[in-house]
């Protein structure tokens, strides 16, 4: 909306023009702002050459109606706008509309249901998962396996999930995924992620035929047999004895059986996600996994319905053997015109609602055999993640061991400064407190005390040089025993001994 209004602001051109007998300035007609707008919509990425001059029109009444423009005299707020020599104007105030303010990085937008905290009422033979508390004991368990000595251990069975716990692992995986891809903070700006049924994820990721479409359980809900069979005709259509326009009246029947229902493929409830994949067209692979995932979340008839559609459309497109379905419009173009309503719409009026339908129907008939199939990496992850709960757990033997590892989990991004911080907090201040324990510890031995401190220098060189940052200061934990020295003995001089010397004293 905006980008469009901003390029009709700066191409428009304004001149003088006169109406009875009166000149007014930096204005332009009616049909001077229909062609400059249909070539600005024919020559953008976002829309595309299939515009039309009516669509065209369309677009400038809502202009009209929104403030964007205004007649020559200041008047607007109706759809009075035709393709004509009336004199219109832009308004001195901006008509952008302002965007959306994103929730804050910390909001959790998801919640992922924690199957290991036992329901009221139940056995306590599941052992609950508790946090580690490591002491010097458990420690030495953990690195005993070093020198040899493995600690003995017991399987511990997890609670087995039910498939309503399955489904809603499904749910909030897929849509932590859809998030990421979209690249949002919350999808709450464009889902209600209540209206999201996890049985529908399921039953079109796992309820599917050889050639990847949804199969149903409700066997009323399938398409009649009769358009079944002139989609058919048409999608796989050969030259054949037919009478003159049998391939238009087919065709007839099929816009009028789709064009009559109370609500688009895509359903309300998820045209905003639908939508807001708009921005992704530009980056095609992440354009193709956004749709991807959020066709996954459709009810399975509407999403058997859309991969008949969209493959016939695009069957029919590609095929030169069918006879023209129009005599002035092309066969592609045709599809998109014909179907482009009852596959994406909004409850409510939108602005650019048929040009944002054509732009999204045109990328699904060219990428729909990738995107109406199943993610296949996202299948994937949730499978491992489902056997990972389902796991049997080894538990170690000792008294501060008496837990299992949690299972992995999903967490929000955090920023340098703040993860380097957890680093040195959540990982060192523990282990500096173990070593401290270690040291302070008067009940062993100090044969066993210079052994575990050996094995922790080895394992944490880093914590370990911290506390004894010099060979003194590690010598002084441990300080020898002054040695006695040796009795003297009762001929030992300070001179060495020197032979006798007669003196005066002794002549005679």
């Amino acid at each position: 909306w905006n980008e469009i209004i901003e390029l009709f602001r700066a191409g428009m051109p304004l001149r003088k023009h006169r109406c009875r007998f009166k000149s007014y300035e930096r204005c332009f007609k009616a049909s001077e702002a229909v062609d400059c707008l249909h070539e600005l919509l024919g020559s953008n990425q976002n829309f595309g050459p299939e515009v039309t001059r009516d669509q065209t029109v369309k677009l400038l009444k809502k202009f009209l109606k929104n403030h964007v423009i205004e007649d020559i005299k200041g008047r607007r707020g109706k759809e009075d706008f035709e393709d004509d020599g009336h004199l219109y104007r832009f308004p001195p105030s901006s008509p952008l509309k302002s965007y959306p303010k994103k929730p804050s990085c910390g909001k959790e937008v998801i919640k992922f249901p924690d199957w290991n905290e036992p329901k009221a009422g139940t056995s306590q033979e599941h052992i609950p998962v508790k946090s580690i508390t490591m002491n010097s004991e458990m420690w030495y368990k953990r690195h005993s396996i070093a020198i040899g000595e493995v600690p003995a251990c017991k399987l511990v069975f997890r609670r087995e999930l039910t498939q309503t716990n399955i489904e809603e692992i499904w749910k909030s995986m897929t849509l932590s995924q859809l998030q990421k891809v979209l690249g949002l903070d919350s999808l709450d700006e464009v889902l209600d992620t209540k209206l999201v049924i996890s049985k529908h994820i399921v039953q079109n990721v796992y309820n599917i035929n050889k050639q990847g479409i949804v199969t149903l359980e409700d066997k009323s809900k399938e398409l009649p047999h009769w358009i079944l069979s002139a989609m058919k005709c048409l999608a796989n259509y050969l030259k054949q004895p037919t009478y003159s326009g049998f391939e238009r009246d087919v065709f007839k029947t099929i816009v009028d059986y789709f064009g009559q229902m109370k609500e688009p493929l895509l359903t309300f409830h998820f045209f905003d996600i639908f939508v807001s994949v708009l921005g992704l067209l530009q980056k095609p692979s992440k354009a193709v996994e956004s749709l991807q995932i959020s066709c996954l979340l459709l009810p399975p008839e509407n999403r058997k319905r859309l991969q008949l559609l969209v493959r016939m459309m695009a069957r029919i497109s590609l095929n030169q053997d069918l006879p023209p379905l129009s005599e002035s419009v092309r066969t592609r173009t045709l599809m998109v015109q014909a179907f482009s309503r009852c596959i994406l719409c909004s409850k409510d009026e939108i602005d650019l609602d048929e040009l944002l339908a054509a732009k999204l129907v045109s990328f699904l008939m060219d990428n729909y055999q990738e995107i109406l199939s199943v993610p296949s990496a996202l299948k994937s992850s949730i499978e491992d993640h489902v056997v990972h709960l389902q796991r049997v757990q080894i538990k170690y033997a000792g008294a501060d061991s008496e837990a299992t590892l949690p299972p992995p989990s999903f967490c929000h991004q955090i920023s340098t400064d703040e993860f380097e911080y957890q680093r040195a907090t959540g990982s060192q201040e523990p282990l500096a407190a173990l070593l401290e324990e270690i040291v302070m510890n008067k009940e062993i031995s100090v044969k066993d005390k210079k052994k575990k401190l050996k094995q922790f220098q080895k394992s944490y060189p880093e914590v370990y040089r911290v506390r004894f940052p010099t060979p003194e200061t590690e010598a002084m934990l441990f300080p020898e025993k002054a040695k006695q020295k040796p009795p003297i003995l009762m001929w030992a001089l300070k001179k060495p001994f020197q032979p006798f010397h007669r003196t005066r004293s002794f002549r005679m």
